[in-house]
């Protein structure tokens, strides 16, 4: 038996699963609280992550009713891009700034800047920096917390943090090492000269995590926390990963021709590359995976994040939510919602606001702003699949993950917007599921066998119910609700 653990922004949710029985035996999850702030401020305490873990794991491992000590391996998969520095104890000097935090986008500006702007980016990493990555998060502790900033010791990212408490180890691979800002990915190895501009008093000999393979184990579970959690002694534990990365390997997306769609509190587009990949612009990332090769990506910052936010507004459950939706026309009656509510990285909007246009007295319904808001986060999502150019070219499936992915009306307006099928993994909380296939790749690879491409095979499974394809005269319409959201763009904020 095989755990994935998924550390999110809302929660931490572990799934067991039976690698010859090709099934998920058991699965929970615990939440986060999210300390928000004015200027874009949003951080979490990792000691929550590690309570979230204990409580996840065990009700998980009694649901699926087996011996804790079955567990042969485990994955771990974690949010991308936060700061997790620790002092000399293994201790968070600060709470862990978040993916989502854009607190510190005038550093990020400033960062780009001393580097050479976007091409000395793309020279010294292969890719350019963007807030939310790990890099302006440290520049902005330097300054603004200097006490803190002096009693760093460490600096890991948050699935690096789950790994160090359960192994002892300090280590990182290259997929989620991607996203700091301080990694070269084409050459999957750390810039020590990047680092010292963002941090000079630091020596990255002693600050930065080994680097191991995506086949490398971190280590081994310590005997006090496997007693703790009802496991065996030698519990091997995964290199793990970003959860984008384990989220692709969950959803199968380790060859070309596919996109993994993920409407979660963020949106991500991520395709398979086996070379790296030099994109037409600065908002595709060439991030390497998790496995092997690379994932350019596209993030966008306000999916169910902007639609709970509606949703929440109205006091509707999910279901009423989706029956306002579904009972508003495409385009919601020449309703516009751009929905920045915490700025945006695809456009690069860092700072902007969230804008409602259009509005009458005959359009101002419930409905058509439930349908505003699904439509704009999914419209931000064609523009980022947009910027991924060639990238997209022999596109013939989305595999759509995330909580919105249970969204029967969200699936067809995904198909419809973006004029491709639609289908969704069985387990949509991919990136648990493909930290559980990692674990039991470099558990099995240890004697020779499972690759990874076989393990994903037999256990990502599609779920042919939610298959959704476009719909010509729907397909049609929106071309013209994407064009007005484009002009909303280039008026607002002058992106054309």
């Amino acid at each position: 038996m095989y755990l994935g653990v998924d550390c999110g922004t809302q929660s931490t949710k572990v799934v067991v699963v039976d690698v010859d029985g090709e099934r998920i035996l058991g699965e929970a999850s615990r939440p986060h609280r999210l300390d928000e702030g004015e200027g874009g401020r949003r951080e979490q305490a990792p000691a929550e992550w590690i309570e979230a873990l204990r409580g996840a794991l065990g009700e998980a491992v009694a649901r699926a009713g087996i011996d804790g000590r079955a567990i042969r391996a485990i994955g771990v998969s974690g949010q991308q891009h936060g700061l997790v520095a620790l002092d000399g104890a293994g201790e968070p000097v600060y709470p862990a700034k978040l993916w989502c935090d854009t607190e510190t986008s005038a550093w990020n500006a400033e960062l780009i800047e001393r580097l050479g702007g976007a091409a000395g980016c793309l020279d010294k990493l292969g890719l350019v920096l963007q807030t939310g990555y790990t890099a302006s998060k440290l520049a902005w502790l330097r300054e603004r917390h200097p006490k803190a900033y002096g009693r760093i010791a460490t600096l890991l990212l948050p699935h690096d943090y789950l790994n160090f408490w359960l192994t002892g180890e300090k280590v990182s691979e290259a997929g989620d090492a991607s996203g700091t800002g301080y990694f070269d990915t084409r050459t999957r190895r750390w810039r020590e000269d990047v680092l010292a501009e963002i941090a000079p008093e630091l020596d990255p000999a002693l600050v930065l995590p080994r680097l191991i393979d995506a086949r490398e184990p971190a280590g081994t579970v310590r005997l006090e926390v496997a007693r703790e959690l009802g496991l065996g002694e030698g519990v091997l534990v995964s290199s793990g990963g970003g959860d984008n990365m384990l989220g692709a390997i969950g959803t199968g997306n380790i060859r070309p021709g596919l996109v993994t769609l993920s409407l979660g509190t963020s949106g991500t587009l991520c395709a398979y590359s086996p070379e790296p990949v030099v994109a037409d612009n600065a908002m595709v990332a060439n991030f390497c995976a998790s496995h092997d090769g690379w994932l350019p990506l596209v993030c966008t910052m306000n999916v169910t994040s902007a639609t709970t936010r509606i949703r929440e507004l109205f006091g509707l459950d999910l279901a009423t939510f989706g029956e306002r939706v579904a009972s508003a026309p495409i385009g919601a009656e020449g309703a516009t919602l751009l929905p920045f509510f915490n700025g945006e990285r695809v456009p690069m909007l860092p700072e902007a606001s969230a804008s409602l246009d259009g509005l009458t007295s005959l359009n101002t319904t419930q409905a058509n702003l439930c349908r505003a808001v699904m439509e704009g986060a999914t419209l931000g999502l064609r523009y980022g699949l947009d910027q991924f150019g060639r990238l997209a070219e022999g596109l013939h499936e989305i595999r759509l993950i995330g909580g919105g992915s249970r969204s029967p009306v969200w699936r067809q307006m995904v198909a419809d917007i973006t004029d491709s099928r639609v289908i969704c993994p069985e387990v949509t909380d991919a990136a648990a599921l493909g930290a559980a296939l990692q674990a039991a790749w470099c558990h099995r690879s240890r004697s020779g066998g499972g690759e990874l491409a076989e393990l994903c095979e037999r256990l990502v499974h599609l779920d042919e119910a939610s298959r959704a394809e476009p719909d010509p005269a729907s397909v049609a319409a929106y071309r013209e609700v994407y064009a007005r959201f484009r002009r909303r763009l280039a008026e607002r904020h002058g992106i054309h």
